[in-house]
């Protein structure tokens, strides 16, 4: 670890390995999720809001890492499977991600999912990544989930 700090790091990645490592094997978690809020949770549809991380932005533009979006995207839908009655969230079979814009380090957005069908053995959802107040979508998410099997996140 000494040297990944020590390569083109900042203050805000070290900080979030030392929180990995203080919480240990939950790196998923302490870097990518740390800091995400649920606003509402309505039958089938979930809405979340985030600050957006130094640590999940590009070196150079200081705008959101489009794998961050999709590991999101991907956290957000799963949940909302549970809003719309599902006992599981799943395993992803299928995700895609228009992105149409990206967030900038410490910006809010908001992410709103909704159930379009939960079947017997799998579902779909969707999820919309907005900038907060504005309402300006910068990327569309969508999520098939193979259910008769659960997620160990």
């Amino acid at each position: 670890m000494a040297k990944l700090a020590g390569r083109g790091s900042n203050g805000a990645t070290d900080e979030a390995l030392r929180e990995w490592r203080h919480h240990g094997s939950k790196f998923y978690d302490t870097f990518t999720v740390s800091g995400l809020r649920v606003d509402a949770i309505q039958p089938g549809r979930v809405l979340c809001s985030f600050t957006v991380p130094p640590r999940l932005t590009n070196a150079r533009s200081k705008r959101m890492h489009g794998g961050a979006v999709a590991s999101l995207v991907d956290l957000v839908g799963s949940a909302v499977f549970f809003a719309g009655g599902s006992p599981k969230t799943g395993v992803t079979v299928e995700i895609t991600v228009s992105y149409l814009d990206a967030a900038r380090a410490n910006e809010e957005i908001e992410m709103e999912a909704r159930v379009l069908g939960i079947g017997e053995t799998t579902g779909c959802v969707t999820v919309e990544v907005r900038r907060k107040g504005a309402g300006e979508v910068l990327a569309h998410g969508r999520i098939t989930k193979y259910l008769a099997v659960s997620s160990k996140l």
